[in-house]
């Protein structure tokens, strides 16, 4: 009995010590969070809600007009058009990096260690810069001198230099845009899936080896749905960014010729910028974020299934 009455403070004490140990925490984390929550409402709570207001005014911002600016954001041909073009843009870039990256992903991981090298050399674009990039491939695609038609030209894939025009065809033109930003991000994909596959169980791989899988199904029925959730990730990060894809169409073809590469990042930026228009600048803009906003909720949906059956 007397031991019982002894214990009892010490039996009240630890939960108070518990909670005094959570409360520091939570106040470290908040102090930790405390900066990037200052820069953020900063330096983007404040533009975007200018941008939002901007887009219910005329382009002078004088006066109020509803929702002019975004019925005319709807009914131009030319922003249509931009827009099909962002479009095509994500669906062709974001499709080949993934193939591509988490094919490279797959191929690191059955080598293991014998790849280390290889994947140092393979995440060096990583660390180029975008307008970098675009100088580096307007070079190489330009017609007559680039390097590209130069060896096409060398394995007689194409008759002269000239032959081929790269950035200055409209059927070309926005294909030719792809490429620095398939280049500079793939291996992002990369790293993130590899990344990922390390944290794969070797009982589960040693469970598929037993039970007959081969490389092929291993990684489909195996590999792949146990990084569902990063891919999901991924996928979100990189159709984002590839909607504000800017420096590298800027610097090899401006979005021309005749607008064929022009994405509506330039559009809205020429809007606003160049032409002086933030009334429909800003419409554009609320519109664009909003659907990538929507589309990233569907992906993220179909895609991040942790725990389920797969």
């Amino acid at each position: 009995m007397t031991t019982a009455v002894a214990d009892a403070p010490l039996l009240t004490a630890r939960p108070k010590r518990r909670r005094r140990s959570i409360a520091g925490n939570t106040r470290f984390a908040v102090l930790l969070l405390l900066p990037a929550t200052v820069y953020i409402l900063l330096f983007v709570g404040g533009p975007l809600v200018r941008l939002v207001r901007d887009s219910f005014r005329n382009n002078a911002g004088t006066r109020y007009v509803g929702f002019a600016n975004y019925r005319f954001a709807l009914e131009s041909s030319d922003i249509r058009a931009a827009f099909v073009r962002t479009c095509i843009y994500i669906v062709g870039v974001v499709s080949v990096e993934f193939i591509l990256g988490v094919t490279v992903a797959l191929l690191f991981y059955w080598l293991g260690d014998r790849s280390r090298w290889v994947r140092t050399i393979f995440l060096y674009p990583l660390m180029i810069a975008p307008v970098v990039a675009g100088l580096m491939w307007r070079f190489l695609l330009i017609d007559n001198y680039g390097i590209v038609n130069q060896l096409l030209t060398d394995l007689h894939i194409i008759s002269s230099p000239d032959a081929f025009s790269w950035l200055s065809d409209t059927k070309y033109s926005l294909m030719s845009v792809m490429l620095p930003d398939i280049w500079l991000t793939t291996p992002f994909v990369t790293l993130v899936v590899f990344g990922a596959l390390q944290t794969v169980s070797p009982e589960v791989m040693e469970a598929a080896r037993m039970d007959g899988a081969g490389v092929v199904r291993t990684a489909w029925s195996v590999l792949l749905p146990i990084v569902r959730p990063v891919l999901a990730v991924a996928l979100v990060i990189r159709g984002v960014d590839a909607s504000q894809a800017f420096a590298t169409i800027a610097v090899q073809t401006g979005g021309g010729p005749q607008s064929s590469s022009e994405t509506l990042s330039l559009t809205i930026y020429r809007a606003i910028v160049r032409y002086s228009e933030p009334g429909t600048g800003g419409a554009m803009a609320v519109m664009f974020m909003l659907l990538l906003i929507i589309a990233a909720g569907i992906a993220a949906g179909l895609l991040w299934r942790p725990g389920r059956d797969r």
